[in-house]
């Protein structure tokens, strides 16, 4: 594997620890803006931190209400690897406190090096439940 390739699953790992604490300052720091991803057949963007930032309570609520714990991820691939960019094929699993998944799913995440840091700045995942398309904006392009 890259380093490209190591340094995007090492981001992706702190962005996803940081949404398992609902530690959003952290989730940001893990990403590039404008930040795109596609939930179904709908694209929506945040076209900054504070955009993401603006409608995480409500999501974090939305999370408890389906009896969400934690997310864990299963699997990380890297599919593609450039000097700039890498996609990252993954796995996740949605959990109770038991443990149990309600919610397993597979999700596409790029990530780009801009100014030499890493983050993600594109999504496409099958998830499919009440929070899939939480808080985003319709892009104007």
């Amino acid at each position: 594997m890259s380093n490209s390739a190591d340094e995007a699953i090492e981001a992706f790992t702190r962005w996803s620890q940081a949404f398992n604490d609902r530690d959003v300052d952290a989730m940001i720091a893990e990403m590039h803006f404008p930040h795109l991803r596609l939930a179904g057949t709908t694209f929506q963007t945040w076209p900054t931190s504070e955009d993401f930032r603006a409608p995480q309570g409500k999501m974090t609520k939305a999370l408890e209400a389906e009896g969400w714990h934690t997310t864990v991820t299963k699997s990380v691939m890297a599919a593609q690897v450039g000097l700039e960019k890498v996609h990252l094929v993954i796995r996740q699993s949605r959990q109770r406190v038991d443990g149990t998944e309600y919610n397993g799913f597979d999700t596409l995440w790029i990530f780009t090096n801009i100014d030499g840091h890493w983050g993600v700045q594109f999504r496409s995942s099958f998830l499919a439940n009440a929070t899939q398309s939480f808080g985003a904006s319709t892009p104007t392009f």
